[in-house]
């Protein structure tokens, strides 16, 4: 079940990352690399050199998880971070393959 949401902190590593690591060596890429605790509860976000494999590990109650996507065409395309960290629908738009070209956001008015 992917028990991960909007409430979750999300953050990109910045570099690519050796799809063939599993969570100690991932572990050690959060904390050097990022310098974060891998048991803090965050997501970590991973892409390898060329976007076609994306790993996201996640400290839940009684240990780690680790989901793993492989595209069999096109890549991921990371979202502008600040300092790491991004939001849920910027992963769910990575995730998907969604790119957003342009967006307006408008103000919502309250009625009396």
């Amino acid at each position: 079940m992917f028990a991960l949401g909007s409430s979750h902190r999300f953050y990109l590593f910045s570099g690519h990352c050796d799809m063939r690591k599993s969570f100690d060596g991932l572990c050690g890429l959060i904390s050097s690399g990022m310098q974060r605790q891998a048991t803090s509860g965050e997501v970590f976000v991973f892409l390898n050199r060329s976007r076609t494999h994306i790993k996201l590990l996640h400290w839940e109650k009684g240990g780690f998880v680790l989901y793993y996507k492989r595209l069999e065409s096109g890549t991921f395309l990371p979202p502008s971070v600040k300092e790491g960290e991004f939001s849920w629908s910027d992963l769910v738009l990575m995730v998907e393959g969604i790119q957003v070209v342009k967006s307006i956001r408008k103000k919502r008015f309250l009625l009396p």
